[in-house]
């Protein structure tokens, strides 16, 4: 899947791209059936809600799980980030937030360049992310909002937050976010919320500010994350766990688009366990680039 020339000016104008039901019921399904499993694991890289058993957060789960490392290797989602960059990509992080019916709590305004330059020391915010639905997502069951034209700011100053929520972020002003969506229009296209069916896909950009709500709902609204990093650019400190933020810079090679429905063998690093190394840290920047 290439990108055409009108939704490359969209995407330089709002930040993001929506596709919706770009994967079809049963490409979503044969992901579907490997969540419960992913999310019943009592590992590092499971992160549970705040004060609940329910998974806010699963990472890492293609290197552990054949289905997710094949759509991590999707030309659906890789070629058009191919094209905004000029160059192949790597994976900088895979997740799988889990924002469950009744108990899915917020994600507070941020920018994902934000955390990965102020933890990870990564150069440039020539990164993107990718978010999948896995189940429909509505108005109402926490969906993702953007301050369209947002990442036109760059890098925004932020505030580590540790305490609103079980996973840390780097979170901006109030008045800071109040002016940015009344510079994008205010109650007339200042936030907007893309929905769909499972199966869509948004595409959008590292600095573009975005939150969601808690879900409330009885609907489980369950979406795969994953950032998408030039190889160019990978990250140079290593103040993550290797489960939140990858260690390997190799590009990644795409699959045959019917990769999930007529499954490939693929390797799974992680198939018997995760390694101890994937839990050790460095806060001290490196030069060379690993593979």
């Amino acid at each position: 899947m290439r990108l055409t020339a009108e939704q490359r000016t969209t995407f330089d104008r709002d930040g993001y791209l929506f596709f919706p039901g770009l994967f079809t019921p049963a490409e979503v399904a044969t992901l579907n059936d490997e969540v419960p499993a992913l999310y019943a694991r009592r590992d590092a890289f499971n992160v549970r809600e705040k004060g609940s058993d329910a998974v806010r957060t699963n990472f890492a789960a293609h290197m552990v799980n054949a289905p997710f490392a094949r759509l991590g290797r999707h030309p659906r989602m890789i070629r058009p980030v191919e094209d905004l960059f000029g160059e192949q990509v790597y994976m900088h992080q895979y997740k799988i937030n889990g924002k469950m019916a009744f108990e899915g709590d917020v994600w507070q305004w941020h920018q994902d360049y934000g955390t990965w330059l102020n933890d990870d020391h990564m150069p440039t915010e020539k990164a993107m992310n990718i978010a999948i639905f896995l189940d429909e997502v509505n108005a109402f069951n926490g969906p993702l909002m953007f301050i369209p034209g947002s990442h036109k700011r760059g890098v925004i100053d932020a505030q580590h937050d540790l305490a609103t929520t079980s996973y840390p972020l780097w979170v901006i002003d109030d008045g800071l976010i109040s002016q940015l969506v009344d510079r994008a229009g205010g109650r007339h296209g200042g936030i907007v919320s893309p929905t769909g069916p499972a199966g869509s896909m948004i595409l959008f950009h590292s600095c573009l500010v975005h939150a969601s709500s808690s879900n409330l709902t009885p609907w489980n609204r369950v979406s795969v994350y994953l950032s998408l990093c030039a190889v160019s650019n990978h990250i140079r400190r290593h103040k993550r766990p290797e489960y939140i933020a990858h260690r390997d810079f190799t590009p990644i090679e795409c699959l045959p688009d019917d990769c999930l429905l007529n499954p490939q063998p693929i390797d799974l690093p992680w198939a018997a366990g995760m390694p101890a190394s994937a839990l050790e840290t460095s806060p001290t920047d490196f030069d060379t680039m690993s593979a």
